[in-house]
């Protein structure tokens, strides 16, 4: 009664230290979990393919039903915190994840564990479309910061912890047991969280229904978009690009989703609160920042897939040598993120953001510019770089995002962070299928492109992020 009394008086301006710690606990062990379950499977599927005799392509479908549940879903389920409140959609989508964690573990066959995947990713969406909205109430505004840093620190260490726990749950277990953490994690969840998560605070604004056929064209709207990046990303070798001027099924499923993006916000530009947040794009600093973040996922996605390929066939590398290089990216964004929210509010997040953006585009532009057989340490000092500069960005501008909405359309905001980023890697996967089909080959000039490509991304991000501060950034 005490916590559910503290969380009530403290959302006008977070909650109490020890209320706050609380509720933080249950927003990272949530924001963990889904973070998790989205490539924890990754090393199983073949494992998974041979025991339920399916194909790999047919098992890729355990990681992608995951991945596009939660997307399409962001948006709506936003929506819906900011009407039914924020904690409510955050329990129940633990619930739900909980729930098709253990129909994933009993899963017999691979419907069963698609659906169950589906339905995982269903739970996860409710925790992360209002995660940030909760962090804004849980934190004061001086400090909330430091709880985006948390929240960036959070996703990195768990990206990258993935494989790793994956790897030590199949050297001892099945891959039924990979879920097994989300049962007892989940009820702890929710059980807290039922305490300590903070209400949202009072408003009396009349909101717009949600249509049911603005949700329909939200969810194929974005599942057109997946799948379309999906499939040109998949499909990156030119030979598995179709030829004789016919258009590719990728790219014919990007632009039919580009079509019924186009129809859908046409639609809300009417509402007064709309379910795909047109009213704050109005906002200069969120639509900069919304800009900037796209560029910024595009690039990194570009990075992320052009360098597997420029370290292991142009290079010679061993999966291994790779491995351990590329892993130099995220742990230098683990390091810098703390001191990333550290600096939020001292400076102004633009300023902050151009900054990160030219480290990240230095460092995507030094990697483009290595030598033929580069040593070891050379090439991870430049991802150091790179991962350095997108954690100085990641944090302020998504401190921005959440602290330029209204504080009624916080779940709005939340649910647009989400949107960004997968927004911004389907690009990535687009342009690097592009560059691949121009170019031809994985011999390394068609990765170095990608990566100077990249860079023009990374230093387009930072001048929209600059362009913030002669907005009067942070005072809004």
């Amino acid at each position: 009664m005490m916590a559910g009394a503290q969380a009530r008086r403290g959302a006008a301006d977070g909650l109490p230290p020890g209320a706050r710690g609380q509720a933080m606990l249950v927003i990272l062990l949530g924001l963990f979990l889904s973070v998790l379950d989205s490539s924890i499977v990754n090393l199983a599927l073949p494992q998974i393919a041979r025991q339920l005799q399916a194909s790999s392509a047919q098992a890729l479908w355990v990681v992608n039903a995951y991945q596009l549940a939660s997307l399409v879903l962001l948006i709506p389920l936003a929506a819906l915190g900011e009407r039914l409140g924020y904690r409510r959609v955050y329990l129940v989508g633990m619930a739900v994840f909980a729930l098709a964690s253990l129909a994933s573990m009993l899963a017999s066959s691979l419907a069963a564990l698609v659906t169950a995947r589906a339905l995982q990713g269903l739970g996860a969406a409710g925790v992360m479309s209002v995660n940030s909205a909760l962090v804004r109430l849980t934190y004061p505004r001086s400090l909330l910061g430091r709880g985006m840093a948390i929240n960036s620190f959070v996703v990195a260490t768990t990206a990258m912890a993935g494989p790793t726990v994956a790897a030590a749950i199949l050297s001892v277990a099945d891959w039924p047991w990979l879920f097994a953490a989300n049962l007892p994690l989940g009820l702890f969840i929710m059980l807290l969280g039922r305490k300590a998560l903070p209400f949202n605070p009072p408003n009396t604004e009349p909101r717009s229904p949600i249509s049911a056929l603005d949700v329909a064209l939200n969810v194929l709207m974005f599942t057109l978009l997946f799948l379309g990046g999906e499939q040109l990303g998949a499909g990156l070798k030119p030979q598995s690009v179709a030829a004789g001027g016919w258009l590719p099924p990728g790219w014919a499923l990007l632009l039919a989703g580009i079509v019924v993006g186009a129809f859908y916000i046409w639609r809300q530009r009417r509402l007064a609160t709309p379910l795909f947040p047109v009213d704050l794009l109005r906002i200069p600093v969120f639509a900069l920042s919304m800009c900037g973040s796209v560029s910024a996922f595009c690039a990194q996605m570009l990075a992320y897939l052009a360098l597997p390929f420029l370290l292991l066939e142009a290079f010679g590398l061993t999966p291994l040598q790779a491995g351990m290089l590329i892993t130099a990216w995220p742990l230098a964004t683990m390091v810098t993120a703390p001191v990333a929210g550290r600096l939020i509010g001292r400076y102004p997040d633009g300023l902050l953001g151009g900054v990160g953006m030219a480290m990240f585009a230095s460092g995507l532009w030094l990697l483009a510019a290595m030598p033929e057989q580069p040593a070891h340490w050379d090439m991870a000092w430049r991802m150091a770089l790179a991962g350095s500069g997108f954690a100085l960005y990641q944090s302020p501008n998504n401190h921005t995002i959440v602290t330029s909405a209204p504080l009624a359309r916080s779940g709005a905001a939340s649910g647009m962070l989400g949107s960004a980023r997968l927004t911004g890697q389907t690009l990535g996967a687009v342009v690097l299928a592009a560059i691949f089909t121009l170019q031809g080959g994985h011999g390394g000039h068609a990765e170095i492109t990608a990566l100077a490509v990249a860079g023009c991304f990374a230093a387009l991000a930072g001048v929209f992020s600059s362009l913030r501060v002669s907005r009067a950034d942070g005072h809004r």
